[in-house]
């Protein structure tokens, strides 16, 4: 998320003020090994795991899950395998090396730990198919068609933003689903808040977000976000109250560390049948 060149939106472009205050939604501990926060009720409500893992407790580097640090590559590996015994009965995982573009893929069909080039972006309706983005200060926004049954999971920075990243995700699992915008519950997920977001022009400018004096300013990429969706037409937002850097103590975040922090790795996926039932 740090501020550089990018496709700039003109003024006629320029995103109108927030008309809603959000809706907060905060993500809770699930108990276990791993630590990970979860989005309360989507379990039981739609069938979905949701939610990011944290730094825990424990000494050194934490729970670091990134795959392009300096952390020896057996110390991450282990991580990554402990991450994925956690939630049994998915049967794909898949993430990418993320470029803070806007495409985003479509997944089906074979099993197995999957890392793709240059996708920012997921959708699937398989259930057993875990979507993985990885963060620390970006916003990670989950989408989930519940009727239609199908999910989607992006890696929204403020280049992804400014570029329609959400515009993207939205159409990608609506036309995957047959599913309309109002049919459609996002999350706007753990990340870095307006009152730490410090930006330039550029960034501003690039998310159309109006702005006035010599700056620097602070943006809120989730009210960003949620003006987005509704304009979208989707009616049912929620907002995550933790800030990546408010609360490094608990996650991760790149600015705050001065670029020396690990990553985190939000997830989201259908459960299976017998998993979804046996909850």
């Amino acid at each position: 998320m740090n501020g550089g060149a990018a496709g700039r939106t003109p003024p006629s472009a320029a995103v109108p003020p927030a008309t809603e205050p959000p809706v907060l939604l905060a993500e809770t501990p699930v108990p276990g090994a791993v630590p990970r926060y979860e989005i309360p009720g989507w379990r039981d409500r739609f069938g979905v795991v949701a939610g990011i893992t944290a730094r825990g407790s424990g000494p050194g580097p934490g729970f670091d899950l990134g795959l392009w640090t300096r952390q020896p590559v057996e110390e991450v590996m282990g991580r990554w395998r402990e991450f994925r015994g956690a939630e049994p009965g998915f049967r794909a995982f898949v993430m990418a090396h993320q470029v803070h573009g806007t495409l985003v893929a479509a997944h089906s069909g074979p099993g197995g730990w999957i890392i793709l080039e240059g996708i920012d972006g997921h959708v699937t309706a398989e259930a057993g198919t875990l979507l993985l983005v990885t963060v620390a200060d970006c916003i990670p926004v989950y989408l989930v068609a519940p009727r239609a049954r199908a999910v989607a999971l992006l890696h929204a920075g403020w280049r992804g933003t400014a570029a329609g990243i959400l515009r993207r995700g939205v159409e990608r699992l609506t036309g995957l689903a047959g599913a309309n915008p109002p049919d459609i519950v996002i999350h706007l997920g753990v990340g870095i808040c307006g009152q730490c977001y410090e930006v330039g022009h550029e960034v501003m400018e690039g998310c159309g977000v109006a702005h006035a004096g010599p700056g620097p300013w602070r943006l809120d990429l989730r009210a960003r976000l949620a003006d987005e969706a509704r304009r979208l037409g989707v009616e049912r937002v929620t907002t995550s109250p933790w800030c990546s850097a408010h609360h490094r103590p608990t996650f991760y975040s790149h600015r705050a560390s001065g670029g020396t922090d690990g990553r985190m790795a939000a997830y989201l996926g259908m459960l299976p049948a017998p998993a979804a039932a046996g909850r």
